[in-house]
């Protein structure tokens, strides 16, 4: 028998409460989705406790596919050996699903971008900060613009890596042929946004401009 806890028992007590709100009253949407999931929005997004995007765009289930990682990041097309958890997902969003738009969301207050500005974890082992610290280093490159303009430390250097961390993502995804095709075909839309957790403002990338803009 399953030992109790209080972590559990308060899991439990969402199912109990999802079963009466969320899974009752929408059996009909339910049903349809056992026959098949049609989303048309794959979103990228941190495992920060935080930012679930479901909850952020208050969608309904089998809505958006959603993949989330430490810093909401995209590594570039490789083809060497080893476990693609993200590029897995993306194939399978783009190849499968022919979702319509790929959302690269960052948010604030992120510690995985503050740890790859700050470097903290570098030189770290695996299983001690090691893994965090060689998947954050896919930002090495958008660290060193940041830091020359300003700095390692502080809120504004802080924002500056979390956005430009999507704009990173955003950058690796065009390297995906499937993706380039796609996007220069018109079946897809790539979208950078980035979530403020001190204020709960959603803000969208526009990427001529480079600059985030609020939601109003």
């Amino acid at each position: 028998m399953t030992q109790a806890s209080p972590e559990l028992d308060r899991l439990i007590a969402g199912y109990r409460r999802f079963r009466e709100s969320g899974w009752t009253p929408k059996l009909e949407r339910w049903r349809e989705l056992r026959e098949g999931q049609e989303p048309q929005v794959m979103i990228i997004a941190c495992s920060d406790s935080r930012v679930d995007p479901a909850q952020i765009f208050d969608v309904d289930p089998g809505e958006i596919f959603v993949v989330r990682n430490v810093a909401a990041m995209v590594p570039p097309f490789e083809t060497n050996p080893g476990h693609h958890g993200v590029s897995a997902a993306l194939e399978f969003a783009v190849q499968v699903l022919k979702v319509k738009e790929v959302v690269v969301m960052g948010h604030g207050m992120c510690g995985g971008c503050k740890a790859a500005l700050t470097q903290s974890l570098k030189g770290t082992e695996p299983g001690e900060g090691g893994f965090v610290a060689d998947w954050i280093s896919l930002l090495d490159d958008a660290r060193e613009d940041v830091v020359s303009h300003f700095g390692t430390e502080g809120h504004e250097a802080e924002r500056a890596m979390e956005q430009a961390g999507v704009r990173a993502s955003l950058a690796n995804l065009r390297t995906f042929p499937c993706v380039r095709r796609k996007e220069a075909s018109g079946e897809l839309k790539l979208r950078g946004a980035f979530f403020a957790i001190s204020d709960g403002v959603l803000h969208v990338l526009d990427e001529p401009s480079g600059a985030f803009a609020p939601v109003n």
